[in-house]
């Protein structure tokens, strides 16, 4: 899950640079074409193969939602925001797996978790409310807006999660999503809504391409390898890491500063996380809680 945050954090601050040059919504098909490609390599350096049952195809079908539905809205937000509040934007989202993991999976929230969540989602609001920031509101609400999408597949895919490779999932989900992508790019042209592709640099290619393969390929990999040992709604918490990878890399790479009290918010989600790392250690020790678990995963 670190990692998978780690991933997703630094991709984001890529896809800042390319989003300069290239429109969100022409973005979003090229790195996921990158993603696939990387994908459908490693399936076949593996030997994986696909089982295309019932179950998995509904599973892979939810790669509409996410990164399909999930991450156009993100990439239109980065527009108008900075690669550091987006990556913060994203830390209100274990807060609304943890609601719907428990109504949906009934999965167990502790009040340390519940408390956790708050503590995380506190620094978002001293993050997003900063008087200086220079988030615009249209930026804000569809970034958010893509979170809830996020929050809402995460959910669906824990309950839908199946014994098949972790890789095939993924790359049958990253499909879907090119699918519905180059379906969206083609009827925004068709309506007149798109512009022809500027003359694009090779840095903002590249960025394009890695970003893609970071973003999509590796991160939702490594995120679906967690969700399968742990619960839903403690894979939730950790994502609120993404944000402090975030605001590293586009202090080091795109020359992004945060405000103090953007810096306090950010300490607020490293206290979160540490409060889940902690619990989850002192649980795995605690044999009642790990037959709630197993009666979880049964």
């Amino acid at each position: 899950m670190i990692a998978a945050a780690a991933s997703w954090g630094v991709a984001t601050v890529i896809s800042k640079r390319a989003i300069d040059e290239i429109p969100p919504l022409t973005l979003l098909p090229i790195q996921l074409t990158m993603s696939v490609g990387l994908l459908a390599v490693l399936l076949r350096a593996q030997g994986v193969g696909v089982n295309w049952s019932p179950q998995m195809r509904r599973l892979g079908a939810i790669g509409i939602l996410n990164p399909g539905v999930s991450y156009a809205l993100s990439l239109l937000g980065l527009v108008y925001i900075t690669a550091s509040l987006s990556v913060l934007l994203w830390a209100a989202e274990p807060l609304m797996i943890l609601a719907l993991a428990s109504w949906f999976l009934g999965d167990r929230v502790t009040r340390q978790l519940a408390l956790a969540s708050a503590i995380g989602l506190g620094g978002v609001v001293l993050v997003v409310f900063e008087g200086g920031s220079h988030g615009q509101l249209t930026g804000i609400t569809l970034t958010l807006a893509g979170v809830t999408v996020c929050a809402f597949y995460t959910v669906v895919s824990r309950k839908l999660m199946v014994t098949d490779s972790t890789l095939a999932v993924v790359t049958i989900q990253q499909s879907c999503a090119l699918l519905f992508s180059l379906a969206l790019l083609g009827a925004t042209f068709l309506i007149g809504g798109s512009t022809p592709l500027p003359e694009v640099s090779a840095a903002a290619w590249i960025s394009a391409a890695v970003s893609g393969m970071l973003y999509y390929a590796v991160a939702f990999w490594l995120f679906l390898t967690g969700l399968r040992r742990i619960p839903a709604g403690v894979a939730a918490v950790f994502i609120n890491l993404i944000p402090l990878f975030g605001v590293a890399a586009g202090y080091a790479l795109l020359g992004e500063r945060l405000t103090g009290q953007q810096w306090l918010g950010a300490v607020l989600i490293v206290v979160a996380v540490g409060v889940v790392v902690v619990q989850q250690s002192l649980d795995s020790r605690r044999p009642d809680l790990l037959a709630d678990g197993d009666k979880s995963e049964t």
